[in-house]
C-alpha cells in the first residue's frame, strides 16, 4: 500500500488539484473516497481534527488540505518529505 494518503470527495476541486500535484511528481497514493461514507469521513475527521477534503498524509505526517501541500511544495519541503519514505 502507498506511504501516501489522500481523504477525498468526488465533487472536491482541492481533491482534484491536489491529487494533479501529486501525480506531477510521480507519487502513488491511496485515495479514500469519504462520498458515501461517512464512517470514512469520520475516521479522517478523527485523525485530522479537520472536517474538510482533502486531507493529505505523507507516510506518517499529515500534511493537511491542499493549501497546505501547495505551501509546502513551493517551500521546497514536499521533495524531502516524500524522498524520506523511498529510504523508510
Amino acid at each position: 500500500m502507498s506511504q501516501v494518503v489522500i481523504y477525498t470527495t468526488r465533487i472536491c476541486p482541492y481533491c482534484i488539484r491536489a491529487k494533479q500535484l501529486l501525480q506531477s511528481k510521480g507519487v502513488e497514493f491511496n485515495e479514500i473516497s469519504v462520498d458515501a461514507q461517512p464512517e470514512l469521513r469520520l475516521e479522517m475527521m478523527q485523525k485530522s481534527g479537520r472536517r474538510t477534503v482533502p486531507q493529505i498524509w505523507v507516510g506518517e505526517t499529515h500534511v493537511g488540505g491542499f493549501d497546505d501541500l501547495w505551501a509546502m511544495d513551493r517551500a521546497g519541503k514536499l521533495e524531502p518529505l516524500l524522498n524520506a519514505l523511498e529510504t523508510a
